[in-house]
């Protein structure tokens, strides 16, 4: 009866380790063919978020902003910074995370503007 119950149990384990394995390789996989699909400016973008630590979407979720002007993220930081503060009860989490969201997507602004100028020395226009 143990025997027969041990061979269920690594049968069982033998099964989720290749179901695991295999699942981790499409990911792989899909996570590949976007970077391949981002290009370039994904390449930095995705090291950027490795770094720190808070993709795009996050970053524009946390500060309620749609597209990548500085004015509208400077605004909503301004606001979400001053509405977070200990000193008025709020959160000192939640105020860290607005400031890093303002990091990474000034970072991607960086980014944006060197690719432009990159193009504008590749294409100059005579």
């Amino acid at each position: 009866m143990a025997k027969y119950l041990a061979q269920i149990v690594v049968m069982g384990v033998q099964v989720v380790g290749r179901a695991f394995a295999r699942a981790l390789q499409q990911e792989y996989a899909a996570s590949q063919a976007a970077a391949r699909a981002r290009g370039r400016s994904g390449q930095q973008s995705a090291a950027v978020s490795s770094i720190s630590g808070m993709s795009l979407q996050e970053a524009q979720q946390i500060l309620n902003v749609s597209t990548l002007s500085p004015e509208e993220i400077q605004k909503n930081y301004e606001h979400l910074f001053k509405v977070n503060e200990k000193s008025v009860g709020g959160s000192f989490y939640l105020q860290s995370k607005v400031v890093r969201a303002k990091e990474r997507l000034d970072e991607e602004l960086n980014i944006q503007k060197q690719e432009q100028n990159q193009q504008s020395k590749q294409n100059p226009e005579t």
